[in-house]
């Protein structure tokens, strides 16, 4: 049994990444779908699909290959989680490595980027750091 699904997905996008795997199947929900969809946004991956039924539906990432520039991911860091919940105002939203990376909000409106969150003024729970 896994107490924080959310880290289970980064750590399997991770792995796969570092493996040099082409996909990634986790167990879909709502919220690992929306992250997914901000990933592929963002530039991070190349795709996503739902596949299955209702009680075993899985989420299949499609990662980016790696160029002669290096890998579009090259990581990824869970911030708030279930013991330790991480919430940022609209004005303390972090920049991640200086503004190369992004980092994932969890706001009234959505799931967004931490950009995204700054420029509609909302603040939120710090869901991940991605680089």
């Amino acid at each position: 049994m896994i107490s924080d699904t959310i880290a289970d997905m980064l750590t399997r996008i991770r792995n796969a990444n570092l493996a040099h795997h082409r996909t990634v199947e986790v167990p879909a929900s709502k919220m690992k779908t929306e992250i997914a969809r901000v990933l592929q946004e963002e530039g991070f991956i190349a795709s996503f699909e739902l596949s299955g039924e209702a009680p075993q539906t899985l989420l299949v990432i499609t990662l980016k290959p790696s160029s002669s520039k290096g890998r579009a991911l090259s990581g990824l860091r869970r911030i708030s989680r279930p013991g330790l919940r991480v919430y940022a105002r609209k004005t303390e939203i972090p920049r991640v490595l200086g503004g190369l990376g992004i980092a994932i909000i969890s706001t009234s409106h959505g799931l967004m980027t931490g950009g995204a969150a700054q420029r509609a003024g909302l603040g939120g729970e710090v869901v991940a750091y991605v680089w």
